[in-house]
């Protein structure tokens, strides 16, 4: 995949460690080419995230919170200072309370829903609203991360499964808006990922183990495979392919059972 970004420039936001998502999905754009910046919330984040920048040749990192309108505001406003005009956007941004990542999703607090819903798929629209302006000349590429609960029950995921809903439905409704700017909206599905933010839902490991054992390719995403798909989006080759949520969980999705080894 080398070259299939070279020219390009993006944002990359929500890494948290090199087991994230959206490391993975960094990576290989980099190794396509790609220029990156990246957004980072908090000391301790960032601390993490500039050696990992500095590897793939960035030294612009921004603090932005994403539930602060002003904090966003700002970050764009360096995003556009240091470039003119910019080629895609990595949302990789979600949270929940992990203590409401257990038990019933009959026990959500409206607190937790309202947070859950406004960090995880409204932080989405609200950073189409300000980087499309720098795609308009050329169009461009928004990405997001969903899961499979979106739209099945997956146990102990609970509000996150409602937000991923969300999340999915913003993506089809921007790229709808988007479209005649020539920017395409797309969500990647990987399955159960050892991540940070994957540990914090209860029974992750059981998740990870049957996913691993059942999925027709016998094995859960890899970082290396999102961040392929990711590259395939943003690049020239995925310019007719928008509103779609595409699925890297060694097909697991397909399923109606687990595998007879496994009843």
């Amino acid at each position: 995949m080398a070259g299939l970004l070279t020219g390009k420039r993006g944002l990359i936001m929500g890494v948290a460690n090199d087991r994230s998502i959206a490391w993975g999905i960094a990576k290989a754009m980099a190794d396509a080419g790609a220029e990156l910046a990246f957004t980072y919330q908090g000391e301790a984040f960032g601390k993490r995230l500039e050696p990992l920048a500095q590897s793939v040749g960035s030294d612009f990192m921004v603090d932005v919170d994403v539930t602060d309108d002003a904090s966003l505001d700002a970050a764009f406003e360096q995003l556009a200072g240091r470039w003119p005009s910019i080629d895609f956007v990595v949302h990789a941004i979600a949270y929940s309370d992990k203590n409401e990542l257990t038990g019933r999703f009959l026990d959500t607090t409206r607190a937790n829903f309202k947070n859950s819903l406004d960090i995880s798929a409204y932080s989405f629209i609200e950073v189409a609203r300000r980087a499309h302006p720098m795609m308009k000349e050329n169009g461009g590429t928004l990405l997001t991360l969903t899961y499979q609960g979106s739209n099945q029950v997956v146990p102990n995921y609970n509000v996150m499964g409602v937000a991923k809903a969300a999340l999915e439905s913003a993506t089809r409704y921007l790229a709808n808006d988007l479209g005649p700017e020539g920017i395409r909206v797309n969500a990647i599905s990987p399955g159960p990922m050892k991540t940070l933010a994957g540990a914090a839902i209860g029974g992750a490991r059981k998740t990870f183990k049957h996913t691993d054992q059942n999925a027709p390719l016998r094995s859960n995403a890899t970082l290396e495979a999102v961040g392929g798909t990711a590259v395939y989006l943003a690049s020239d080759a995925g310019a007719c392919t928008t509103g779609e949520i595409i699925r890297v969980d060694g097909g697991f999705h397909v399923l109606g059972m687990p595998q007879p080894d496994h009843l």
